[in-house]
């Protein structure tokens, strides 16, 4: 297999396990004792430790080599699922999210990621990159799906009469942690080409610095929005809203993500026409105001459909701006870019989730849907002010021949 292959085999066996713990996450704690507030803690204390991986491989990935920095980090994910398994215990469940980088995004978009697009660009032309990135993010979303799917087996488990809710939970748990080191075989395989250790260090042009701090800002803009939309607090919103268990918000998440993964590469056909910035933008402001309905919708069935047309359009944004990040910067630059903006968006997912608890807790469960959509809508309009103008090399190649 190519090196694209492996890398895109390992995000797809990630994303089960992303999209399985997204889906459990809330719903499994709750259901061994925790309240808003501890899941809130939780979720933000598994995002603190992505963050704090996702700057580690930034600044030494390179040096350490990427094989080994992916290596390491899907053993960690391992260990840290196991340690879900603490019972109703805050803070030791706390502990065991950051060490094993739990994603209650339900999105994979954690240190491996950084590495894995890093590496993808120099696998294609500039004309196919954001088609090639399109089609990383669709295995990804499929993977994200299926994982969503695999989130209803504790119910499953316990209709059976095999076993007790809590204890079909804690099964499950397990299997994400399976999940987690499997893209172990894939990172075995990648050329030492690809991702061989290095001792010089990158600096970046002072023209690359400067748009890595004006998108990284935006970006963390955008991630403290989404810390209030993560999908273990949206599927703890649909539990305690409408009294649906994970047997009935797995499977929408499955269909969200599977409307996410079709939405890629619709969104790499746009962006042929009309620009990567302009598609980010002008697809992400409808799917923000569709969640504000799905936070007053009047019942399970208004708010699914709402939801899924939402999330039809929510990710059109990734490929178009991972391609647009990776463009606009030198090629030897792209590790440093990528994990700087993956950085500022995982520390800024890492705040919210909490106070997005504590609103759910103490004030309303649609306020964090609410809040998290406006501070989106006012995020793609300074984008767009920003950027319309700094066009990739493909782009800029069109306007000259036209």
């Amino acid at each position: 297999m190519t090196d694209r292959a492996l890398l895109s085999t390992a995000a797809f066996l990630r994303a089960l396990a992303t999209g399985l713990i997204g889906v459990l996450l809330g719903v499994h704690l709750a259901t061994v004792g925790l309240d808003a507030k501890a899941i809130g803690l939780v979720v933000s204390a598994g995002l603190a430790g992505a963050a704090t991986a996702s700057l580690i491989v930034t600044w030494l990935g390179a040096r350490i080599g990427y094989r080994r920095s992916l290596i390491a980090l899907a053993l960690l994910a391992g260990l840290g699922g196991l340690g879900l398994l603490a019972g109703p215990h805050p803070w030791l469940l706390a502990a065991a999210a950051f060490a094993g980088m739990v994603n209650g995004m339900g999105r994979d978009r954690g240190a491996a990621l950084i590495v894995e697009q890093a590496l993808l660009p120099a696998t294609v032309s500039d004309a196919k990159r954001t088609l090639a990135f399109a089609q990383y993010n669709v295995l990804q979303d499929f993977g994200h799906a299926l994982g969503g799917l695999l989130a209803g087996l504790p119910a499953l488990l316990a209709a059976g009469g095999l076993t007790s809710q809590a204890e079909a939970s804690g099964v499950t748990v397990v299997l994400y942690s399976l999940l987690s080191v499997l893209p172990l075989g894939a990172y075995a395989f990648l050329s030492r080409a690809a991702t061989a250790a290095r001792r010089e260090r990158v600096q970046l042009t002072p023209a690359s610095r400067r748009i890595l701090w004006r998108i990284s800002s935006l970006f963390a803009l955008d991630s403290l929005a989404g810390g209030f939309l993560t999908t273990a607090l949206l599927s703890y919103f649909f539990h305690e809203r409408f009294g649906v268990g994970v047997e009935v918000i797995g499977p929408l998440f499955f269909a969200a993500r599977t409307a996410n993964a079709l939405s890629h590469l619709a969104a790499a056909w746009l962006a042929r026409r009309i620009g990567l910035v302009n598609t980010m933008v002008f697809t992400h402001i409808p799917s923000s105001l569709l969640l504000i309905t799905v936070a007053y919708a009047p019942s399970f069935p208004v708010a699914a459909a709402l939801f899924l047309l939402r999330e039809s359009l929510v990710e059109m944004d990734v490929p178009t701006r991972q391609s647009y990040v990776m463009a606009v910067v030198r090629p030897e630059e792209r590790a440093i870019a990528s994990g700087v903006t993956h950085l500022v968006r995982m520390g800024a997912w890492a705040v919210a989730p909490a106070f997005a608890g504590v609103l759910m807790s103490e004030a309303s469960l649609m306020i964090p849907l609410v809040v998290g959509a406006l501070m989106k809508v006012s995020y793609d309009l300074l984008l767009w002010r920003a950027f319309r103008h700094v066009r990739p090399p493909e782009e800029a190649l069109q306007t000259v021949r036209g």
